[in-house]
């Protein structure tokens, strides 16, 4: 989720207002990303969503603060970025109240125990994160414009804090984003559903 890429955004909130056609569409774009087919990118028009996992493993990881506009709003966030990253048991779930006809509607996608979500060059903007964190090799207070351990290029304002490590490993991982991008993220034995009610991942 590079802050100024909002291109190919995947905007679940029309998705709502062409409910059938729209989850057949996620269908297609989920099978794709599970075959390693494609970049990435994910955003809610408006709205946030959560990420679980009971393990997050990564290489190369940067944080700085910044701002996240791609969702059609303005909102402080803490970018993390990793080179690359690999979830244990991963969810992903957007909650959408009060759609036309049919309520409230939550759509979730799932990936397989281990490993089930790979993803190079991944980007978070997140309001939200607890778990366990452990940092390997681990510089905290690098002036946010010169970080280089996280993606080619990534980097925050010049002047502003900044942390990175070779390596990040969060267990009990729960988070709330505004957008996630990804050069490519790969799903084994991944599950869409859509369904009435409140399900969320947490």
């Amino acid at each position: 989720m590079a802050e100024d890429d909002s291109s190919g955004r995947t905007r679940w909130a029309r998705f709502a207002a062409v409910f059938g056609i729209g989850a057949i569409g996620a269908g297609v774009l989920m099978f794709g990303m599970s075959q390693g087919a494609l970049a990435a990118s994910f955003a809610v028009s408006g709205s946030s969503f959560k990420v679980s996992a009971d393990t997050l493993t990564g290489e190369g990881f940067v944080q700085f603060g910044g701002i996240d506009a791609g969702s059609g709003q303005a909102h402080a966030v803490a970018v993390n970025g990793f080179r690359k990253a690999t979830l244990d048991t991963f969810c992903q779930s957007v909650f959408l109240p009060g759609l036309p006809v049919v309520g409230d509607v939550t759509m979730r996608i799932t990936a397989a125990d281990v490993a089930g979500m790979q993803a190079d060059n991944l980007v978070v903007n997140l309001t939200d994160l607890t778990g366990d964190l452990t940092l390997g090799n681990p510089q905290i207070g690098v002036d946010a414009g010169s970080l280089d351990k996280g993606p080619a290029g990534l980097k925050g304002q010049a002047g502003g804090f900044g942390l990175q490590a070779d390596t990040a490993t969060i267990t009990g991982l729960h988070q709330i984003a505004w957008s996630t991008t990804a050069q490519t993220i790969k799903f084994t034995g991944m599950g869409l559903t859509v369904r009435t009610g409140r399900q969320e991942c947490f």
